[in-house]
């Protein structure tokens, strides 16, 4: 295995963790249907979402028009870092993780609190002082808490404009972009290593870590640092468990557009789904080489989603 067994399975646990509080905040932003008086003084029908800072779904948006507009949205992305990577801009790659960080966590939090009065207010007031110690401070604790609540902040915007087959396309398309991109062009590592090198942040689970071979160094130096307190400080290479945040938000955008379709039960057996290929992809995976997680991911994510068919 690559990582050792407590650090997998603190991720794991971290993945499947964010599955549930993020079908908790889709059940907690699920649409109901309200009677209007329209323009022409007749009643109609209209989705109601409770979304939060004028975010609500337009109206004539389809699956097949929002699924086109995702991957737009990725390809656009991707350029676009690559380019801010080029040229090193980052004191406006901190400002636009900033901007995501904190509307993720307010509509994320405001959902935890939306029963009290002006909990959009309270939720940005909370989700802004995060989001600049998540960037700012580089604190490990509240950066791994804070994914936990940004993913389903993110996925819960996306999950009323699509359907079970157009999630479907999309985790075959990310799928092979994810290959592509690790495999292949291997810009999705210099991206990696850019955030948490360049940027000082990452987007997704970061637990660093050290080995025995490591711990048994620094306490040699420790040792040696009494018997001559003039030497030199010696460097120590720490091990970086990572998990991408689209290897996350994927699988629960689908989990929760089955869980407003089928049932919560059909929804929990894709998150498990998922949480299993990721395990299976752990358990395989070596030492100094990178693997595309989503492939494994959206494997499992279309087994459970035929077993929840089944069901």
């Amino acid at each position: 295995m690559k990582h050792s067994l407590k650090i997998i399975l603190t991720l794991l646990f971290m993945f499947f963790i964010t599955q549930l509080i993020g079908l908790f905040i889709i059940n907690q932003y699920s649409p109901h249907i309200e009677q209007v008086i329209g323009s022409d003084g007749l009643l109609t029908n209209k989705t109601i979402y409770n979304l939060p800072y004028g975010v609500e779904p337009p109206e004539d948006a389809t699956p097949a028009s929002t699924l086109i507009s995702i991957i737009i949205a990725i390809v656009i992305a991707v350029v676009f870092m690559l380019v801010l990577m080029r040229y090193k801009v980052v004191v406006f790659f901190r400002a636009w993780f900033f901007i995501v960080v904190t509307f993720a966590l307010a509509v994320a939090i405001n959902a935890i609190i939306i029963k009290i009065p002006y909990s959009s207010v309270v939720a940005l007031i909370v989700a802004i002082p995060l989001a600049a110690i998540k960037l700012f401070k580089r604190n490990i604790i509240v950066h791994n808490v804070t994914e936990l609540f940004i993913y389903p902040g993110i996925a819960v915007l996306f999950v009323p404009l699509l359907n079970i087959w157009a999630v479907v396309l999309l985790l075959l398309l990310i799928s092979v972009y994810d290959i592509y991109a690790v495999w292949h062009a291997g810009f999705m590592q210099k991206m990696a290593q850019y955030q948490i090198e360049q940027l000082r942040l990452f987007s997704g689970f970061f637990i660093p870590y050290m080995g025995k071979k490591e711990r048994d160094m620094i306490k040699n130096a420790k040792a040696h640092a009494k018997l001559k307190p003039n030497s030199k400080e010696k460097k120590v290479k720490v091990n970086v468990a990572i998990l991408g945040g689209g290897d996350v938000v994927f699988p629960l955008i689908l989990a929760g557009v089955v869980f407003n379709t089928l049932g919560l039960i059909q929804a929990l057996i894709i998150a498990v789904g998922a949480t299993i290929a990721l395990a299976s992809l752990f358990a395989i995976s070596k030492k100094g080489r990178f693997y595309p997680a989503m492939p494994f991911i959206s494997a499992g994510c279309l087994i459970a989603l035929g077993l929840a068919y089944l069901i």
